[in-house]
């Protein structure tokens, strides 16, 4: 004997129509936006990703778009959003920047035996890293960047805009004594000018530490501050989720909570 779907508990097509007054069920109406896929608005953000690198250069790396990224991306700039997603977005994203941050690292091979007793040939982080941190803003990078490397040694700097000249003035720095010897997580999440990371890496060059040795790991960039912290520092490396006219300068004070 044949067996209706509605027995089975799945309604059939039709049996779903008279349901839902003759329309399409509302799942199936939702439009799906897929930044991961080709096509579409992705292809135009990849266009204007892809052309910006080629104007700044090879130093701009740029996190692969996909939906999750894109959502972050969108609530951090939502007006609307409430603290606690604001801190809870951020977080993520900053994540996912030093994740990729610490994949531009040196890497060298080893071996190592499982408990099984086989031997798996794998991969493991030269030493000799450590992350600074511009403050306040970068400071919200700290955690991410710890929970990554729970031993990585962190420095700070302090850097202001002089009342009376405008211009970026630094305050305070801290570092590790060899911070000349090692690779660095320059660690700022919204670059807009650029003023203030190119005091802060002209300092750590005044260290005696080589720009080729410094990986910004920022949020947002606009075209203007990427390209005039490369244009100063050619050899640094920027790698950003978005570069778009219009920064999020908002980040430090709704993230701390002082706005």
């Amino acid at each position: 004997m044949e067996t209706s779907c509605v027995e089975n508990g799945m309604p059939c097509q039709n049996e779903s129509e008279r349901v839902n007054g003759g329309r399409q069920p509302e799942e199936h109406a939702a439009k799906q936006v897929r930044f991961s896929s080709s096509g579409g608005e992705h292809e135009h953000e990849h266009e204007r990703a892809s052309e910006v690198q080629r104007q700044i250069g090879p130093q701009l790396k740029l996190l692969p778009l996909n939906d999750q990224i894109r959502e972050l991306q969108t609530i951090i700039r939502d007006k609307s959003t409430s603290r606690g997603d604001f801190v809870f977005c951020a977080d993520r994203l900053i994540r996912l920047v030093v994740e990729e941050g610490l994949n531009q690292l040196p890497y060298s091979e080893c071996t190592v035996t499982t408990p099984t007793g086989h031997k798996y040939d794998g991969v493991k982080f030269e030493k000799g890293n450590c992350g600074v941190s511009i403050m306040r803003s970068g400071e919200a990078m700290e955690q991410g960047l710890r929970d990554c490397c729970r031993s990585i040694r962190i420095g700070k700097i302090l850097i202001q805009s002089d009342e009376e000249t405008q211009k970026a003035k630094v305050y305070y720095a801290k570092f590790p004594p060899d911070i000349s010897r090692r690779k660095v997580l320059l660690m700022y999440p919204i670059l807009s000018t650029g003023n203030t990371v190119i005091e802060a890496v002209r300092v750590l060059t005044e260290h005696g530490l080589q720009a080729r040795h410094i990986i910004l790991l920022s949020l947002f960039s606009t075209p203007h501050g990427a390209r005039s912290i490369i244009q100063e520092f050619p050899d640094i490396t920027i790698l950003t989720t978005e570069v778009h006219p219009v920064a999020p300068t908002h980040f430090g004070q709704r993230y701390f909570g002082t706005d």
